[in-house]
């Protein structure tokens, strides 16, 4: 369960760049979805993220010490007692082992946000390292209780990318819209060198009719640099300042020029084909992996990159739908979109999330199924052979009424499923299971109430409707809890069953 506000330590600067307060903002709207307050406390800021910022509904309060200082830590410490904050999230390269150390000795919940095992030792309760090359050999001098919760399936995105987590991307013959994001500050106006490659291959025609859009962040200073740049481009070049809608942007975009920061996992999640260019030291193991895993092609250091190399490159990527297919396919496996949620439900106490049910769910639902619990419960009772139930599941995951959802705990393991089936009436009919080693813990009823919420609020459905044998008292106690309405016996497929209700009004409470 959410405890107290969420305080979370980050800074942003032209220097440093707007990443680790942005990730910090998607753990903070997972926070707030959960119900709870999130407050900032920054040394360092910029008007356009102190906007951002508050627009979201998130407290700014400053921190005036030297960053990483004994004087900061001492008031977040404060700060943290103040406002009875269930959990500080320390995020930036400048807070070391005696940052997290003054912070436990006071008695505080502390989750360190890492990327490359800055520390010379972590004492916090917990590690979070969203980076694909993220290895437990970074963190062996650490507490004994520190848990660590590493790779990209913590990948915090944005609350504006939810929205795109099912969306599917079509990969044209031939590439006709570019996106170019250098990350919020670009100190070095790497853009600039990107828009040079730009001019020199639409000169030697290597690009065809090529759209470009380039994103650049409300800290940065090179705005007005870019305009001379993209005047003689004929409309062709077009630069969004500080935008809100970057889901959106990588949606409409067909390829990608990009900074190896944190944009890579809101790359993937979208399937953007990109090119990675490193701007910073930190960033070249992950370009590198990414690479390697054939989720993006990894150009080198931004300093070493000549603008003919990106030319080049970026015309194999323009012209090679194969290619574009392959990475699309590849970096749209490595993300799922789910990342903040799960470290929200870490911090939250290990509360169960729902995520939408994929085609690698497959097995551990065919095991489930066949427990011989869930068998004795089920109104069929004979087991289901792997071949019906591969054919039987691809089936649901293309069915438009059917919604087959996966309820994760805190630390990313699948502990329940329940489906919605749309009847012919428009009414929709429920089935839910729990992990046989979950069993006993009350997962039932919260996974139906939470899946009721979820359908409800989706779907057109005014009511779904649940069928249970009579003699399973455990299910029908855990329809009862949440909320469903008993409507008698009835027969169902030669069986009696107690027959429960939850209409729309039911979950409004």
């Amino acid at each position: 369960m959410i405890s107290g506000p969420l305080l979370l330590r980050a800074d942003a600067n032209i220097a440093t760049g707007t990443g680790h307060v942005m990730r910090c903002l998607a753990l903070a709207q997972a926070w707030q979805d959960a119900g709870g307050q999130a407050i900032f406390a920054m040394a360092g800021t910029t008007p356009a993220v102190t906007r951002r910022l508050q627009s979201e509904s998130c407290d700014v309060v400053s921190v005036v010490a030297p960053v990483g200082s004994r004087e900061d830590s001492a008031q977040v410490v404060a700060l943290a007692r103040e406002r009875g904050a269930g959990w500080v999230v320390v995020d930036g390269y400048q807070f070391g082992s005696d940052y997290q150390q003054v912070l436990k000795a006071s008695g505080l919940n502390v989750a360190f946000v890492d990327d490359y095992g800055h520390a010379t030792r972590y004492s916090a309760d917990l590690v979070v390292n969203q980076n694909v090359c993220a290895d437990e050999n970074l963190y062996q001098n650490r507490e004994p209780y520190t848990r660590l919760f590493l790779g990209a399936r913590y990948s915090m995105l944005r609350r504006e990318f939810g929205a795109w987590r099912a969306w599917q991307r079509e990969v044209p013959p031939v590439a006709r819209k570019l996106l170019v994001t250098m990350g919020g500050s670009d100190p070095e106006n790497v853009t600039g060198v990107v828009l040079e490659a730009l001019r020199a291959g639409q000169s030697a025609g290597k690009f065809g009719d090529l759209e470009t859009t380039v994103v650049v962040g409300g800290s940065g200073t090179i705005f007005e640099s870019l305009e001379p740049q993209t005047a003689g481009a004929g409309g062709r070049i077009k630069i969004e300042r500080d935008t809100s809608k970057m889901a959106q942007l990588m949606a409409d975009s067909d390829v990608a020029i990009s900074a190896a920061g944190s944009t890579c996992w809101e790359l993937c999640l979208l399937a953007l084909p990109s090119i990675l260019l490193d701007v910073a030291a930190n960033q070249t193991p992950v370009a590198r992996e990414l690479n390697r895993r054939e989720c993006a092609i990894h150009l080198g250091s931004s300093r070493e990159v000549s603008a003919g190399k990106i030319a080049d490159q970026l015309e194999k990527l323009v012209q090679g739908q194969d290619l574009r297919r392959l990475l699309a396919r590849n970096s749209r496996s490595l993300v799922d979109g789910n990342g903040a949620r799960r470290v929200a439900s870490i911090l939250g106490g290990g509360g169960v999330f729902l995520r939408r049910a994929t085609g690698g769910d497959s097995r551990l639902l065919w095991e489930w199924a066949n427990d011989p619990a869930v068998r004795s419960a089920a109104f069929s009772s004979s087991p289901i052979s792997w071949e019906t139930h591969e054919a039987w599941f691809a089936e649901k995951l293309r069915q438009e009424g059917c919604l087959m959802l996966i309820a994760e705990d805190g630390e990313g393991s699948a502990v329940g499923q329940i489906r919605f089936d749309t009847r012919a009436d428009g009414d929709c009919e429920v089935d839910v299971s729990v992990a046989p080693a979950r069993r006993g813990q009350g997962l039932a009823a919260t996974l139906i109430r939470r899946g009721a919420e979820t359908v409800l609020g989706e779907r057109t459905c005014l009511r779904i409707h649940a069928f249970v044998k009579p003699e399973n008292r455990a299910s029908r106690c855990a329809f009862e809890s949440a909320g469903f309405r008993s409507q008698g016996e009835e027969e169902v497929s030669g069986h009696r069953a107690a027959h429960y209700v939850c209409a729309r009004e039911q979950t409004r409470v």
